[in-house]
């Protein structure tokens, strides 16, 4: 893979393994020269990338920047070579809301949003305060054996994940397996490897669905799978996609909102003894974890329906544009001291994107932050890094910002 550079032009950048461990290096030059600019994916695919707060914020409403699956699969096949080998998405994995527009858009949203309304997440919190309580106490047992942990491995992603499969009625003897599908399929592997996670998480689902079918429950995956037998609403396959990315959607980001939350108070003393001080500060401070190194860089694709200027620059029709929320999330030109975490900042932020879009477990992912910090900082005050930081390692993904491991001493 290629570090991150810009051609002796000045007209493409590569975003290879240098962006992936600090992209914000790159944002802040891109913000201050190139607000719109032309880029080049690990997988060989050229896009538009943008990254003001302002241009981030208006793109993520414009209608003109679609994201049909069909569409986009056309848009694939005009700017890949012939002979580039791609992972072509079934539509099992991409029948889903995140890839459609008005009015299906509207239509697939509105089957499922009911389950994700600030009201019904806020009565799952003792149950996810439950599952938080238990994997504290199976970390505080290695705490007592003076060992270090991986906080991913032990708390950050059994925590959304045991969740979301809850939700969903999903049994838990392949989630492990559904982990490695789902780093696998979201990063920049080799096409193969990719294409073989997407080929079992597809026959995975698929069967998970039939079954719901036959033996349907109290679970919501249940209540998709019933829809999807109405005239005009849910197809099969639109329940195969929605499980997918419903469960997908659904750990992804508290898993990294949590390492990266985590990793930045731990290299700021000064704001991790500010929250030990004052515990109500905790839900202000997961707003400054998701404006900091939020757990979506780039938000997903959309391609231009029509030409649209951005910033002064045109983009052809039929080009892919890719809005950086990471990026927006630390403009200058919208938050002072953008590159530093202050857990008492009170402002809002783009890291679950924005307009018909804006992800729907947003009030999940953020009711598990909440609940993860308080019992994390309650639990183990004196939480450190264990091991070198410069030695940490970051997804190999431009959708997902996350590290690949948390190692930590617990105290």
């Amino acid at each position: 893979m290629t570090s991150t550079a810009v051609d002796p032009a000045g007209q493409m950048i590569e975003l290879g393994d240098s962006f992936m461990a600090d992209p914000h290096a790159l944002y802040e030059l891109l913000r201050r020269e190139r607000p719109v600019t032309r880029a080049m994916l690990p997988q060989g695919l050229p896009v538009w990338l943008v990254t003001r707060y302002d241009d981030v914020r208006a793109a993520l409403v414009d209608p003109r920047l679609a994201k049909d699956s069909a569409g986009l699969h056309q848009t694939f096949d005009r700017l890949l070579d012939d002979d580039r080998e791609r992972v072509k998405f079934g539509q099992e994995l991409s029948a889903h809301m995140l890839n459609s527009d008005p009015p299906n858009h509207t239509r697939l949203r509105k089957l499922v949003g009911r389950g994700f309304t600030a009201r019904a997440i806020g009565r799952l919190r003792p149950r996810i305060e439950a599952i938080a309580a238990e994997l504290i106490e199976s970390m505080s047992a290695r705490l007592v054996a003076g060992e270090d942990v991986d906080l991913f491995d032990e708390f950050a992603f059994p925590l959304p994940m045991t969740v979301i499969c809850e939700i969903l009625g999903v049994p838990d003897e392949r989630r492990n397996d559904f982990r490695g599908w789902s780093n696998t399929l979201l990063s920049a592997a080799p096409v193969q490897q990719r294409a073989s996670a997407a080929a079992a998480m597809a026959g995975y689902l698929s069967a998970l669905v039939a079954d719901k079918r036959a033996r349907p429950r109290e679970d919501m995956l249940s209540a998709i799978v019933a829809t999807s037998e109405e005239a005009d609403q849910l197809s099969e396959v639109e329940a195969v996609s929605m499980a997918f990315l419903l469960l997908v959607a659904g750990h992804e980001t508290t898993v990294n909102l949590i390492g990266n939350g985590m990793l930045a108070l731990l290299r700021n003393p000064e704001q991790l003894a500010r929250l030990h001080a004052d515990p109500s500060l905790v839900p202000a401070a997961v707003e400054e974890f998701l404006r900091l190194d939020g757990p979506v860089n780039l938000a997903t694709m959309r391609f231009t329906a029509e030409p649209v200027t951005i910033a002064g620059t045109e983009i052809p029709a039929e080009e892919i544009v890719l809005l950086s929320l990471g990026s927006a999330n630390r403009d200058p030109a919208r938050y002072e001291r953008p590159d530093e975490l202050d857990v008492r900042r009170d402002t809002s932020n783009l890291a679950f994107g924005h307009g018909i879009h804006h992800c729907l477990g947003a009030p999940l992912a953020r009711l598990e932050g909440e609940i993860a910090f308080r019992v994390l900082l309650e639990r183990f005050p004196g939480l450190a890094l264990a091991g070198d930081p410069e030695d940490l390692t970051w997804r190999n993904s431009t959708l997902f910002r996350g590290l690949t491991r948390l190692p930590v001493r617990l105290s």
